[in-house]
C-alpha cells in the first residue's frame, strides 16, 4: 500500500509538473502574441475590411479607399484583376480599383485585399511553417469562395472569409514559436491526435478556443466565428440556416486544402470519397461538381499566391499530381503564364511605364490615363447596370491617379441647408476634409461662388498668386491651408448648378494641363452630368 501511495505521489507531482510546463508555454505564447507590435495593426486593418457590407453604398466607397491607400495592396489587387483566372466574363481590362469592384463584385476584391494584406503582415516571419499556414489560408478561401457561388443563403461570400481565418490559430502558433507548431502538427500527422487533441497536448489549451479569442479581439463578427466551428461528426444533415450551411462549408474548404496543394498522401481518391460521404448530400455536391470545384479552387489558389509572392515549401515542391482536377488546373495555369505579358493594355506594363513625374507629382503620361478613364466610365455606363454612386467614385480615383492630387472630392447641393457638402472623396487624410469641406451657396465673388456660377472649369497652377488668393473663400484657407495647386469643375446640368469636383496638391503645378487634357476632362464631366440627367 505504501508503494502505491508513493506511485499515485509521483503520477500526481508529475502531471502538476506537466500542467506547470504546459501552463508557461501558454503564457509565454499568448504574451507573445498579444505584445507582437504587428498584430494590433493587421487585426485593425482586418476588421475594418471585414465590417464592410456589399449592401452599403458607404462601404464600396470604404474599401476602394483602403485599398487606395496601400500603394502595394492597389497593384496586387489590379494585377489579380486582370489575371485569366480573376477577369470578368468581359474580359475588360481593369485599371482602376473603382472598376475592379464594379466587374468583379464588392465580395471578390473585399477576400482578395484580406489575403493579401493577411499574407504581407505574416510572411515576414521567415519560418517554413508560417508560408505553410498561409498557403493553406489561401487555399481554404479559395474553396469557400467557389463553395459560396452554389449557395443558396443570402451573404454565402463571407464563407471565403471564415475560411481564411480557420486556421489563425495554427498561424499564430506558427509565427511565434515554429518548435511547439511542429510538435502539435507531428502529432496530428502521426494519425492518433485530433488537432484539438494535439493541441492541448502540446500547448496546453484548445486551439479552437484560442482562435475564437483571437478574432473577438479583432472584432470579427459573430457569424465568422461561429462558423469555424467544427459541425457535428458523422453524416451531415442539409443546413437548415446559413450558419449550419456556414460551419459544413468551412469544414469542407479546410479538408480539400491537402487536394489543392497535392499535399502527400496514400491515396487521394480516398480523400476525395471521404469528403463527398460528408458533404455531397449536404452541400448538393457530386463528383463531377466537387471536381470542377477544385479545379476552380486551385487555380485560384495559385494565381493568388503567385500574385502576393507567397513562396510556400508546398508549391515549391515537385510533385505528381494524380487528380484530374488538379491536372486541370495546372494546365489552365499553364496557359496564363503563357498569356502573361501579352494582353493587351497589360495593367502592370501600363504601371510601369508611369516612372516620370512632375515636381508637382502629375504624371507625365496624364494624358493616356484620363483616356482610358473616359473609357472605363463609358463602359459602365454602357453596362446599364450600375449606381450614380460608381460613377462618381471612378471620376474621383481617375482625377486622382491621372493627375497626381492629393485629395480629390464631389460636392453636392444641400438645398435644406443651403450649402455645397462633400459627399464622397479620396486622398491624404480624406475623412476629416470631407467632415469640413463645407461652403455656402451664394453669389459672393469667390473663386468657387464665380466658377459655379459661370459653370468654369478652373485651374489653379499657384495658388499663392495675389489675384487668386484674394478669391480664395476664408473656410478653404482654413481647412487647406497647404493647398498650393488645385481645380474647380462645377457640375451644372440643364443650368441648374447640382455641385462640384476638387482637387487639389501642396505642389504648384506651372506645366498647367494641357489643351488635349482639358478636353477630356470635359469629357468625363459630360459622361457624368449625361448620368445625372437621365436619373
Amino acid at each position: 500500500m505504501q508503494n502505491d501511495t508513493q506511485s499515485n505521489t509521483k503520477d500526481s507531482q508529475a502531471n502538476r509538473l506537466s500542467s506547470e510546463i504546459s501552463l508557461t508555454a501558454k503564457d509565454k505564447l499568448v504574451s507573445a502574441i498579444r505584445n507582437d507590435l504587428d498584430l494590433p495593426a493587421l487585426g485593425s486593418a482586418i476588421s475594418r475590411i471585414v465590417q464592410l457590407s456589399s449592401s452599403d453604398d458607404e462601404s464600396i466607397r470604404q474599401l476602394a479607399y483602403l485599398v487606395l491607400s496601400d500603394v502595394s495592396l492597389t497593384k496586387k489587387i489590379l494585377r489579380l484583376s486582370n489575371s485569366v483566372t480573376f477577369r470578368a466574363a468581359s474580359g475588360q481590362v481593369v485599371t482602376s480599383i473603382s472598376r475592379a469592384i464594379f466587374l468583379l463584385g464588392f465580395d471578390t476584391v473585399k477576400t482578395c485585399a484580406l489575403a493579401i494584406i493577411l499574407v504581407e503582415a505574416m510572411s515576414g516571419k521567415q519560418a517554413d511553417c508560417v508560408r505553410i499556414e498561409l498557403t493553406k489560408a489561401l487555399a481554404a478561401s479559395m474553396v469557400g469562395r467557389e463553395l459560396a457561388k452554389r449557395s443558396y443563403f443570402k451573404d454565402a461570400e463571407e464563407i471565403a472569409i471564415a475560411a481564411l481565418f480557420k486556421n489563425m490559430g495554427r498561424l499564430l502558433i506558427a509565427s511565434h514559436d515554429h518548435k511547439l507548431y511542429q510538435n502539435m502538427m507531428d502529432l496530428i500527422e502521426c494519425g492518433t491526435y485530433t488537432e484539438v487533441e494535439a493541441s492541448i497536448e502540446v500547448l496546453g489549451f484548445n486551439l479552437d478556443s484560442f482562435t475564437e479569442t483571437i478574432l473577438k479581439e479583432w472584432d470579427i463578427p459573430t457569424s465568422i466565428i461561429h462558423s469555424i466551428k467544427a459541425p457535428p461528426d458523422g453524416a451531415l444533415s442539409p443546413p437548415k440556416t446559413r450558419q449550419e450551411w456556414m460551419q459544413q462549408a468551412a469544414e469542407l474548404s479546410e479538408l480539400a486544402v491537402p487536394l489543392i496543394l497535392k499535399q502527400t498522401n496514400p491515396d487521394e481518391t480516398a480523400i476525395d470519397v471521404a469528403l463527398l460521404r460528408r458533404f455531397g448530400k449536404t452541400l448538393n455536391l457530386d463528383r463531377k461538381k466537387f471536381d470542377k470545384l477544385m479545379i476552380n479552387a486551385t487555380e485560384e489558389t495559385c494565381t493568388l499566391s503567385n500574385n502576393v509572392q507567397l513562396s510556400s515549401p508546398l508549391l515549391d515542391e515537385k510533385k505528381e499530381i494524380k487528380s484530374e482536377a488538379a491536372n486541370q488546373a495546372a494546365n489552365l495555369q499553364a496557359e496564363e503564364d503563357i498569356l502573361s505579358g501579352l494582353f493587351l493594355l497589360n495593367v502592370e506594363e501600363e504601371k510601369s511605364m508611369v516612372t516620370k513625374y512632375h515636381p508637382s507629382g502629375k504624371p507625365f503620361n496624364a494624358q493616356e490615363q484620363l483616356l482610358i478613364g473616359v473609357q472605363e466610365i463609358a463602359e459602365m455606363m454602357a453596362s446599364l447596370d450600375y449606381k450614380i454612386n460608381d460613377l462618381f467614385l471612378l471620376v474621383l480615383e481617375i482625377l486622382y491617379n491621372s493627375l497626381g492630387f492629393r485629395f480629390v472630392t464631389i460636392c453636392l447641393k444641400d438645398i435644406k441647408n443651403n450649402r455645397y457638402r462633400s459627399r464622397y472623396s479620396l486622398g491624404e487624410n480624406n475623412a476629416e476634409v470631407q467632415r469640413n469641406f463645407i461652403f455656402p451657396i451664394n453669389s459672393s465673388t469667390d473663386i468657387f461662388s464665380l466658377s459655379i456660377k459661370r459653370d468654369v472649369d478652373l485651374m489653379i497652377s499657384d495658388a499663392s498668386t495675389k489675384k487668386v488668393r484674394d478669391m480664395i473663400p476664408r473656410w478653404h484657407r482654413s481647412l487647406l491651408t497647404d493647398a498650393r495647386s488645385f481645380i474647380v469643375l462645377p457640375l451644372v446640368v440643364n443650368d441648374r448648378p447640382i455641385g462640384i469636383f476638387y482637387a487639389d496638391r501642396k505642389q504648384v503645378a506651372p506645366e498647367g494641363i494641357t489643351t488635349d487634357e482639358m478636353r477630356i476632362i470635359k469629357t468625363l464631366k459630360r459622361q457624368i452630368m449625361t448620368a445625372l440627367s437621365s436619373r
